[in-house]
């Protein structure tokens, strides 16, 4: 938890390890493996299921606002070779004003 809650933290130093805690507890079982706990911005196909599952389903935003909000996270994460899965959902419920709703 404390190694999300960091990767979060770099991105937004006021983020709370509640609400890091709850995208943690969301994501579950998709975190043991390597390959599902990171984002790949290049991969369309996967962007739009996070598009589509986390802003659409979990936090009610879907269209070009959900679309909008990844392509945000994904330039403001470039520099990051392996974007973590928790940081990228906090940082798209942030910019869809929606943490308060998880």
């Amino acid at each position: 938890m404390t190694d999300y809650a960091a990767d979060v933290k770099k991105y937004d130093a006021g983020a709370s390890d509640e609400t890091i805690n709850k995208i943690v507890k969301h994501l579950g079982i998709a975190l043991r493996s390597r390959d599902s706990s990171m984002v790949a911005c290049s991969d369309p196909s996967e962007l739009a299921r996070v598009s589509e599952k986390w802003c659409g389903k979990k936090l009610g935003v879907t269209g070009e606002a959900a679309d909008d909000a990844v392509a945000k996270v994904c330039e403001m994460m470039q520099a990051d070779n392996s974007k973590s899965r928790v940081t990228f959902y906090y940082l798209v419920a942030k910019e869809l004003g929606k943490l308060g709703d998880l």
